[in-house]
């Protein structure tokens, strides 16, 4: 088989700890892929790039479409922009996908069946970074909500549940408030749902929806978001499944697809040896169903769940 050429970054903290017994699991598994290697995050800024990854790197990504990242710092305070919404945006890729599952007995969670995938869309609403000031004293974040990002996303999960064996698609917004941008995410969700008379649907309201996605989410199987709500909520349903630091997430669009742990770089316990990679091999794992290498997958998938 040939290799998948895919692009790698170690990151800060705990990253390079995690990210090398990732490598090593991937490789004990037959993994038929090659790396190329960027630099990201700490170092990168301190050198006064504000965005934290150089222009070069961006040769690396395009060229192979692929991207395996470990978690980076980035610095507190004003001129620093978030690394991953300068990817996500900068490549399009639009989905935001986080499966949240319990792994009871063995993490300890009042949610032991709990199974729900939540995708967010990625690269609008409050996230479009779109901030001014609009008096000494007022400063304004303006709320994108567009007609083609929602029916792409709405459409990625209804697809995504039907790849998946999913039966019911849920829909949250806050839109008896925000009447226009909210509203017009929930009406191109009930326009998209009528294309598939297979799945099951409904809306929640985002609050009473995500006090239920920490009370009882056993009621969903897939929840799609705007951008910020989904942010929230993904980390809450991952700290319900017992732990946020065994959550891997991908984020993908037509062309590109990036791939990582849902936790930061825990620079607190960084060289002790005592990180756990399940975050970012679940990413991995997620990865290499997307380059078409699903037999790897599951098969380091099923021994990371045997030794759990």
């Amino acid at each position: 088989m040939t290799k998948t050429p895919i692009t790698i970054a170690r990151g800060d903290g705990i990253g390079p700890e995690i990210m090398d017994a990732t490598l090593k699991i991937l490789e004990a598994a037959g993994a038929q892929l090659e790396y190329e290697e960027i630099e990201i995050g700490k170092a990168v800024y301190e050198r006064g790039v504000k965005n934290g990854i150089e222009e070069s790197a961006w040769d690396s990504l395009r060229r192979t479409k692929v991207f395996l990242k470990a978690p980076i710092t980035t610095p507190q305070g004003g001129g620093f922009k978030s690394l991953n919404v300068t990817i996500r945006k900068s490549l399009s890729m639009y989905a935001n996908v986080r499966p949240c599952v319990s792994y009871a007995p063995y993490v300890e969670t009042n949610h032991p069946n709990m199974d729900l995938v939540i995708i967010r869309e990625n690269e609008e609403d409050l996230y479009g970074g779109i901030e001014y000031r609009q008096s000494q004293e007022v400063m304004a974040s303006t709320k994108i909500i567009t007609r083609p990002g929602t029916e792409r996303i709405v459409r990625y999960a209804f697809e995504y549940a039907r790849a998946n064996g999913r039966k019911k698609v849920t829909c949250m917004t806050k839109d008896n408030i925000m009447k226009m941008s909210d509203g017009l995410f929930h009406k191109v969700f009930d326009d998209i749902k009528t294309e598939y008379p297979d799945i099951a649907t409904d809306h929640m309201i985002i609050d009473i929806g995500t006090a239920k996605v920490a009370n009882a989410p056993h009621l969903f199987d897939v929840i799609v978001t705007p951008n910020l709500y989904g942010d929230i909520i993904s980390d809450v349903a991952a700290e319900v499944t017992g732990s946020v630091g065994l959550g891997g997430s991908s984020n993908v669009g037509d062309n590109f697809g990036m791939f990582e742990a849902i936790h930061g770089s825990a620079p607190d316990i960084a060289g002790q040896g005592i990180a756990n990679p399940s975050g970012l091999l679940l990413g991995a794992v997620m990865m290499l169903v997307h380059v078409g290498q699903g037999e790897c997958a599951a098969k380091i998938h099923n021994a990371w769940l045997k030794n759990h």
